[in-house]
């Protein structure tokens, strides 16, 4: 009896620890494979594809990221209009052209633009051409404790041509740095604006380069690799030793605070890749059980 008692309890406390799984220290996430999911942006003509948060069958894991994902608007497609009160937002066009609806303004969008969406604006994106229109779609949780600024009256939109490459103190040379979006409180991004998205960024691996595998205590980060192959470091062991993964354009990261985040290209004559990076803080109060 004593044997069966403690069998049932055993199998009891495995039940209870299924119903509270923990959450993973990172998120590996391939778009090819990724499907359609409605959203607050879908219509017939737009598309979203969740990588990471809303959406996502894993999303409990992501504090201060709302969402990243994937939309494609069909040749002279529309997507419904959006507004978030407390919610700040990034769109990057992947691919194609097209309009971006901000409040009553109209702003043309080509490949590699790229736009801060401040909270509280109605905003949409639409395509009039007669190619698809494929973008990157970025929200970040603002926290109710930090007061929100009155909106821009013109939207704010760069290109990844306008942005030069550049080393940054205390990574390796072997990396360019593009210096996107940061924060109000900055001066060496494009556009400087945000409230908790610490930076949108993107890096130039030369054959051999690396980003140094490290960590952010109190910010969560993701990368996209756009272009090129390597080895992604997510999490490490208790020895130290960097978790490395293999990685080729299309792969997602997504990094928890502290998680060690780093990524190696390939080291061979003409090798280069492409990583599209943002990163966000959060708050450690917000941090609990």
């Amino acid at each position: 009896m004593k044997k069966l008692l403690l069998f049932l309890l055993v199998v009891a406390h495995g039940l209870r620890a299924q119903e509270h799984p923990v959450d993973p220290t990172w998120l590996h996430r391939y778009l090819p494979d990724l499907v359609e999911m409605k959203a607050d942006l879908t219509s017939t003509t737009c598309h979203y594809r969740p990588i990471f948060g809303e959406g996502d069958k894993e999303n409990r894991s992501l504090q201060t990221v709302a969402r990243f994902g994937a939309v494609t608007v069909d040749a002279r497609g529309d997507c419904q209009t959006v507004l978030y009160d407390r919610q700040e937002e990034i769109y990057f066009v992947v691919d194609g052209a097209g309009i971006l609806h901000y409040e009553d303004q109209v702003q043309p969008l080509r490949k590699h633009d790229f736009t801060y969406l401040l909270p509280g604006l109605k905003h949409s994106i639409s395509n009039h051409s007669d190619q698809p229109l494929q973008v990157l779609v970025m929200g970040f949780k603002i926290p109710s404790s930090i007061a929100i600024r009155a909106p821009l009256p013109h939207p704010k939109v760069a290109n990844l041509e306008d942005a030069k490459e550049e080393t940054v103190s205390g990574h390796p040379n072997s990396v360019l740095y593009k210096l996107l979006v940061g924060l109000s409180s900055g001066k060496r991004d494009l556009i400087d604006e945000a409230y908790v998205m610490d930076s949108f960024f993107w890096m130039d691996f030369a054959p051999g380069g690396t980003n140094w595998p490290h960590h952010h205590p109190a910010a969560e980060e993701i990368y996209l690799v756009i272009d090129g192959q390597g080895e992604m470091v997510a999490g490490s062991g208790m020895d130290g030793v960097e978790g490395r993964h293999p990685a080729k354009a299309g792969d997602a990261y997504y990094f928890r605070p502290n998680c060690t985040v780093g990524f190696y290209s390939q080291n061979k004559p003409g090798a280069k890749a492409y990583i599209l990076a943002v990163r966000a803080r959060v708050p450690l109060h917000e941090d609990e059980e």
